[in-house]
């Protein structure tokens, strides 16, 4: 803790004020203070050396514990074409997130603020990249990151970061009802307000593009090695065309989409990328590859390892390191002449 002393002084404002028109653009206090600089300069070389790096430790220490008991919640928001990223302290958990967001659709236009980041007057901008951070933080559940939120009012969606499934996507509308359910009994617990509001958007999720959940990742055939990648056939058991912008979930067209999740061996870690191909009708593809984010991989990754360890007995890292292994082993014995 920074060891401050308060030195208290009184004097008569009359002389305050004589002084003052003789200090010309300086008050009293100011010239004080900078009496006070001029003897701790005059102090010898090494007592102002020690004093002052034990100053300048005990102040990071203190900013260091401040930081460590600092909680975040992480927003990007979608509005009228544009987007914000910022973040809270100490930060919103899900339930209040929801709560901000029926408030701000459901007050009266004349009340409301034209944009819901004007709800949040303490929020600060962060970029792109501190949000996938804060996001890798809030799967870590380490408690520093309470919330990670991404809502898309051109869509009218609203999607949080769940640290064992990813995304989580509803309608607006859907989470505004819930959030009526969980709080119009003034006398429900906190406890009891969450579960409530689960329970009235459980069956309700949707799938959205940028929100992969491990609901979404479920695998098909065997893993095959091939140029360096383990490759997993990912099943299309989603809206593939909300997630991906294609439209194969018609009975217009016999199109159908092909969806493959990488592993790189060399790197030990997911691909940042699936691999997509639309087989059309007419015999012709198409491919294009889908960006994961932080949240998609980090679900991506722990799918991959428990299908591995279904299908192989080995975990994804252990299976990898059998192709990381030199050819001739990998080749079996060589046949020396």
């Amino acid at each position: 803790m920074v060891q401050q002393e308060e030195i208290v002084l009184w004097i008569d404002r009359r002389w305050e004020n004589a002084i003052e028109k003789h200090l010309k653009d300086e008050t009293l206090q100011v010239h004080l203070e900078n009496v006070l600089d001029e003897l701790c300069n005059q102090l010898p070389a090494h007592e102002y050396e020690h004093i002052s790096r034990a100053i300048q430790s005990e102040a990071a220490a203190q900013r260091a514990e401040e930081e460590a008991a600092r909680t975040y919640a992480a927003y990007h928001v979608v509005e009228n074409g544009q987007e914000w990223y910022f973040k809270t302290t100490p930060g919103e958990e899900l339930l209040d997130a929801c709560k901000k967001l029926r408030s701000y659709i459901t007050t009266d236009e004349s009340a409301a603020p034209d944009l819901f980041i004007k709800m949040f007057a303490s929020g600060q901008p962060i970029t792109a990249e501190e949000y996938d951070a804060l996001t890798v933080l809030r799967l870590q559940n380490t408690g520093k990151n309470r919330g990670v939120f991404d809502l898309d009012f051109d869509k009218r969606e609203f999607s949080a970061v769940h640290i064992m499934d990813g995304w989580w996507t509803w309608a607006m509308r859907d989470v505004s009802a819930a959030v009526y359910h969980a709080t119009r009994s003034q006398f429900a617990s906190s406890d009891d307000k969450w579960r409530k509001l689960l329970d009235h958007l459980s069956g309700k999720e949707i799938t959205s593009a940028g929100h992969l959940s491990a609901r979404n990742f479920s695998f098909g055939d065997e893993i095959i090695e091939s140029n360096g990648k383990l490759n997993f056939y990912v099943q299309t058991e989603f809206d593939v065309d909300a997630a991906f912008g294609t439209f194969v979930l018609t009975d217009e067209n016999d199109d159908w989409l092909n969806v493959y999740a990488n592993y790189d061996i060399a790197e030990d870690r997911p691909c940042d990328t699936l691999e997509l191909t639309l087989c059309k009708g007419d015999g012709s593809e198409e491919s294009w590859s889908y960006p994961l984010n932080a949240a998609e991989q980090d679900v991506l990754l722990r799918k991959m390892d428990a299908f591995c360890m279904e299908q192989t007995g080995m975990s994804l890292r252990v299976y990898a390191q059998q192709f990381r292994e030199e050819p001739e082993q990998q080749q079996g014995p060589v046949m020396k002449l």
